[in-house]
């Protein structure tokens, strides 16, 4: 077994906590923008609008991430309404479609290409979720179910969330290999991949394919049907996704001969006999 024993907070200024899982959602951020800003660079768009839509994105992330937080775990909340607008908890899918909900408002307001902005920011997205989950690794949550194999991880710093001395399935571990092998598939296809907002569909299906096989061994509460709730969000997110992402695809290319023939036909002085 791997045993895990280092303690969730990096440091302490005074009364002030730093763990790493804050480090590395720090990290996660930059990482997000770097990618962001070279993508903006490739296709033309101003880098002014990455930064802009990386405040609202975060700033939505964080309301609709804690919202999902508490909507799964509304028990407790009822019973401690106080707890409600703190932060110590918040979700994955709850910050993917809250900051996702956030980017649609900005560029409607700023009249720019969602799908452009969609396919900059999805390479980088991806990325910074693998580097987040090296801050869940090491904050202990996330867990996964219990283990005999070989490869499961064994918490035995205090300061873990998950239970200590139980050897689990290293989801974390898994999230972060996932998610890097996504980030190698989009970044290799995002020259090629039409038409444009391909690319971001292709981050979501991706990231739902992963989430959702991954937490049948992650330790979590049932919302419906025996399932977690983000496991029901990845099936909503597939059923979406994945037939817009063909259909969309499959007419791009049915118009790409058609729009060729045209464009030779309506050039000037062109012989349509040779």
């Amino acid at each position: 077994m791997i045993h895990i024993g280092i303690a969730p907070v990096a440091f302490s200024i005074g009364f002030f906590e730093v763990r790493w899982y804050g480090i590395m959602v720090v990290l996660a951020i930059v990482a997000v923008i770097v990618i962001s800003l070279l993508e903006a660079r490739r296709v033309g768009l101003a880098e002014d609008h990455i930064y802009s839509v990386g405040l609202w994105a975060i700033i939505g992330g964080i309301i609709v991430s804690r919202l999902f937080h508490v909507i799964d775990k509304w028990d407790y909340y009822i019973a401690n309404p106080g707890q409600i607008l703190r932060f110590e908890g918040l979700t994955v899918y709850g910050a993917v479609l809250g900051a996702l909900l956030a980017v649609l408002i900005y560029c409607w307001v700023k009249k720019l290409s969602f799908w452009q902005i969609g396919d900059v920011v999805a390479p980088g997205a991806i990325l910074g979720q693998a580097i987040g989950r090296i801050g869940c690794l090491m904050n202990g949550c996330c867990y996964g179910l219990p283990t005999s194999l070989p490869w499961g991880v064994v918490y035995t710093n205090p300061g873990s969330y998950c239970p200590l001395g139980e050897s689990v399935q290293p989801t974390q571990i898994y999230h972060l290999i996932w998610n890097l092998i996504g980030f190698g598939i989009l970044w290799s296809l995002r020259r090629r991949l039409k038409p444009q907002g391909s690319l971001f569909l292709l981050y979501l299906a991706l990231y739902a394919v992963g989430d959702l096989s991954i937490r049948f061994v992650r330790a979590g509460e049932p919302f419906l049907f025996g399932m977690q709730q983000a496991q029901l969000i990845g099936i909503v997110i597939l059923v979406v996704t994945v037939p817009w992402l063909i259909i969309r695809m499959w007419r791009y290319r049915a118009e790409q001969p058609a729009s060729t023939s045209d464009s030779e036909v309506s050039e000037p002085g062109q012989n349509r006999e040779a």
